[in-house]
């Protein structure tokens, strides 16, 4: 088993006034050598969001972007055509492929927006670009990881280009969340969205993660009544 922590005092800052963002790898004016990537992992964001804030209409191109509101709304419009609103329970993918232009904005004139934003390589350049989002009532099935996003147009939840599995997951203290890999070869890297957890001998707080590979299963115990986002990549 080979293991890297990432603790939530770690990661990058940057504060623009109306965006307050954490990136757990290199990202915008953050650059740490050490930490570019994991796997076909590019991207996560902890973002918060003033309201009325937001970004201005910016493009993507080759990359499946996948967003995750943790407290407050989003307003998504892009040049699909697609024009939706996304709050804590949603889950929005974007897959980039030869090109696309959106904004994002939080709408709400009093409420800040707190999201993840991953970004993850995708399996293949240049395919037509999509957009996709879904609600989940994770909080009414505690105690199990729920999948939101596979390879599967056809699986439970969202697809993106790429083998990789997202799963989202509450359960209290003292329960254990138990997950096998579907592929040898991947790895997983978990972030603890709040409470406490301990995993392959590490104990995790709030926006703490771990990467870890060499693996075909693993077994977390939560310490603290918690939520975590974990995925499941090649490495």
């Amino acid at each position: 088993m080979k293991t890297r922590i990432h603790t939530a005092g770690s990661r990058g800052k940057a504060d623009h006034g109306w965006l307050k963002a954490r990136h757990t790898f290199s990202f915008a004016n953050y650059y740490n050598p050490k930490r570019l990537h994991f796997g076909v992992l590019r991207v996560l964001n902890d973002d918060i969001i003033a309201p009325g804030g937001g970004f201005d209409v910016h493009p993507h191109e080759n990359m499946e972007i996948i967003t995750i509101p943790i407290k407050g709304k989003l307003e998504h419009k892009d040049n699909l055509d697609n024009g939706s609103v996304i709050r804590a329970g949603d889950v929005q993918v974007m897959s980039a492929g030869t090109g696309v232009y959106h904004s994002e904005f939080n709408p709400d004139a009093e409420e800040a927006l707190n999201l993840l934003q991953i970004w993850i390589f995708p399996r293949e350049k240049n395919v037509s670009p999509r957009y996709q989002q879904m609600s989940f009532n994770i909080d009414a099935n505690p105690d199990i990881l729920h999948q939101v996003v596979s390879p599967h147009p056809d699986d439970e939840g969202l697809w993106i280009h790429q083998d990789a599995w997202l799963y989202l997951g509450k359960a209290e203290s003292g329960k254990r969340l138990n997950y096998e890999l579907h592929k040898q070869n991947h790895g997983i890297y978990l972030f603890v969205i709040d409470g406490e957890i301990a995993i392959a001998g590490n104990h995790l707080k709030a926006r703490d993660a771990i990467g870890i590979q060499s693996i075909r299963a693993i077994d977390m115990e939560v310490i603290r009544d918690a939520r975590v986002l974990l995925m499941e990549l090649p490495v």
